[in-house]
């Protein structure tokens, strides 16, 4: 066989971490996006990296890129703190740093974007809508897209999301479900007087709380050295996100960022979110936590409205193990979860990191190119499922909304509470990490 090519649909981290992958190791690939431009599809908000999520980004990055991830990266503070809306502690674990691998870090979404896309610019074309594959005789396989063009590869990755047209055609059967859970989220930026009167909590580390009547809410805070990113050419906004840029895309300042869920009948029973603006939303999300806590309710209340989105949560159906052929999927694209254990963007990149290994030794001859294909999937299907069940799982604990289950929660946490240090590291050992 002769070196391979590597068609990639999708631009987002699983994909362009892989295509870094094997740009480093020499390679050849393209990366097809269907937006038309960098500004084409913001997503705002921090993303969590935790160690597998790090290492990969170690492994599949060039030195100078790699560093500027981690200069890019806001700080986590040093806690986990489980509170209740009245604000009561129930339980704190303080997270050990070990190096700047080995370790959780949080990154605005949009940068992390931008770190992903750097070097890459003469092999990512945007614009290009996949529609569907198919085989030649010779084994080639083409990806078709919407403008009419083709391109021609041997082994195309689906890496384009959890609406991925190219899982639609390889795995009809894979489906992904709308959960029936709905979050709102913003942020508060941290200039000047808003920054003020917050309490520590919210600025130590990460807060979570599951609360009476079915609402969960997550707060964490992304905090840079001087209130500012070290790196702003990196930092979300440069020259090409400029004239996108408000409030929630600025990621260049301190801020805490809040999300508040809960079962769509819940927080919206009489509309659909998409109809919703966001003044409306923000309103909606007071009004739901009106009898928390005033820190709660100032925390939302100082938050503006351009910061804040709607968001349905879907999960993937975990299927078993398939055909092997030259293509395969990586991240949302086969294994998309909720958010609630803020593990997603970790899976994809391990994805990422794993398939660049099994592709390099098919295309260093060290290996045939099914054989590592399967091999990657067998252990994707294993680990990525299990992730999908675990975040389903962990979503329906911070949302139940049994009384009884929520005593008896909230009694083990702060029996936790009173016990040595390693013994809560140990309970909560793999919090954060997939």
């Amino acid at each position: 066989m002769s070196s391979l090519h590597v068609l990639i649909i999708g631009g987002g981290p699983g994909g362009l971490c892989l295509a870094q992958g094997l740009k480093k190791k020499g390679v050849s690939f393209g990366v097809y996006e269907r937006d038309r431009s960098l500004t084409s599809r913001l997503q705002g908000y921090r993303v969590h990296i935790n160690p597998t999520g790090s290492k990969a980004l170690h492994q599949c990055l060039p030195n100078h890129l790699y560093k500027a991830f981690v200069d890019t990266c806001g700080g986590l503070g040093g806690k986990v703190t489980f509170l209740t809306e009245h604000m009561d502690k129930l339980l704190e674990l303080d997270s050990a740093q070990r190096d700047s691998v080995n370790s959780h870090q949080s990154v605005s979404r949009i940068t992390l974007r931008q770190v992903l896309l750097s070097g890459l610019e003469d092999a990512v074309q945007f614009g290009k809508a996949f529609t569907r594959y198919f085989f030649r005789d010779d084994g080639k396989i083409v990806a078709e897209f919407a403008d009419g063009s083709y391109a021609t590869g041997d082994v195309l990755v689906g890496a384009d999301g959890g609406s991925s047209r190219v899982r639609n055609q390889f795995l009809p059967h894979a489906q992904r479900i709308d959960t029936g859970v709905i979050g709102i989220a913003g942020k508060l930026i941290l200039d000047g007087a808003n920054g003020n009167g917050i309490t520590r909590e919210f600025l130590d580390g990460i807060a979570l709380i599951s609360a009476e009547g079915g609402l969960g809410m997550f707060i964490a805070p992304q905090i840079f050295a001087n209130g500012h990113a070290q790196n702003t050419d990196l930092g979300g906004n440069d020259a090409a996100y400029r004239p996108a840029m408000g409030p929630l895309f600025d990621n260049t300042k301190s801020y805490v960022m809040w999300a508040l869920s809960g079962r769509r009948q819940t927080l919206l029973p009489q509309e659909p979110a998409q109809s919703l603006g966001a003044e409306a939303l923000k309103r909606i999300a007071q009004a739901k936590i009106s009898g928390w806590h005033r820190e709660f309710r100032s925390l939302i209340a100082k938050s503006d409205p351009a910061t804040v989105s709607c968001l349905p949560i879907r999960t993937s159906v975990p299927i078993g193990s398939w055909p092997t052929q030259r293509l395969t999927l990586l991240g949302d694209a086969i294994h998309s979860m909720t958010p609630f254990r803020g593990i997603g963007a970790n899976v994809a990149l391990r994805d990422a990191a794993n398939l660049c290994n099994a592709l390099f030794a098919a295309n260093a001859h060290a290996t045939d190119l099914l054989p590592a294909i399967h091999a990657y999937e067998s252990e994707m299907i294993r680990y990525g499922f299990r992730a999908v069940r675990e975040s389903l799982k962990a979503m329906e604990q911070i949302l139940d909304d049994r009384a009884v289950r929520r005593t008896i929660s909230r009694a083990s946490f702060k029996m936790l509470q009173s016990t040595p240090p390693k013994v809560k590291h140990w309970v909560f050992r793999r919090m954060g990490e997939d």
